[in-house]
């Protein structure tokens, strides 16, 4: 079978000679060069004069203290002059001192409740007279809570009969800081209104909030 390239477009045919041409021609570059070049003896050198010196100083690290503001003087300490106890004066004997009779304690309310209990759930909960405002404007706060910035909300369990009275009642969660103990007088001086069941007065166990707020 015939060859179908044409021998005269075949690039292999000249490779050889074109390689062996370029080498020729860069290597008479370099020859020329290194020919041609300046003569480097000939070159003068510039030296100055005098040349510049360079100095090294030694910085100080400086270290910048903050402005602290000097702290007042303290008070000065008076000492408290002692009163002298005139010689006129003389205490009762004691021993000879008649006791004052003690008042009698109030007599506790007589309230039957052994055959009836306490609803937890009701259909109408008892309400203080005048509401809840009226309640809240019988507690007040110690000095205890105010400075300490207690508050929050105290909540006593209370038991009223059907009459509207408070038979008992403890706190079920304090604050502390002596509020617990205003919440509880306030609720046990209160009248309620009693709750009730299908209509009818009954005694109701129930929890009421007592909130404490710094005005």
């Amino acid at each position: 079978m015939a060859s179908l390239k044409n021998p005269k477009v075949d690039l292999k045919r000249l490779y050889c000679r074109t390689f062996e041409l370029s080498l020729v021609i860069s290597l008479m570059t370099i020859i020329a060069a290194f020919k041609f070049s300046p003569d480097t003896s000939k070159v003068e050198l510039i030296i100055p004069d005098k040349p510049d010196l360079i100095t090294v100083e030694d910085i100080i690290n400086t270290v910048q203290k903050p402005d602290i503001p000097t702290p007042p003087k303290a008070p000065e300490i008076i000492a408290a002059s002692i009163v002298d106890v005139p010689d006129d004066l003389i205490l009762p004997d004691i021993d000879n001192v008649e006791p004052v009779p003690l008042p009698d304690n109030p007599p506790k309310p007589n309230i039957d409740l052994s055959d009836e209990d306490f609803i937890e759930v009701p259909g109408e909960l008892p309400e203080p007279v005048g509401g809840l405002k009226a309640l809240q404007q019988k507690v007040h706060y110690t000095e205890i809570a105010r400075r300490a910035g207690v508050e929050g909300i105290v909540f006593i369990e209370a038991k009223i009969d059907k009459n509207g009275n408070v038979v008992d009642a403890f706190v079920k969660k304090g604050l502390g800081a002596g509020l617990d103990t205003e919440a509880l007088n306030a609720v046990l001086c209160t009248k309620f209104l009693p709750g009730k069941q299908r209509g009818k007065p009954v005694n109701v166990k129930m929890i009421i909030p007592i909130k404490f707020v710094l005005k």
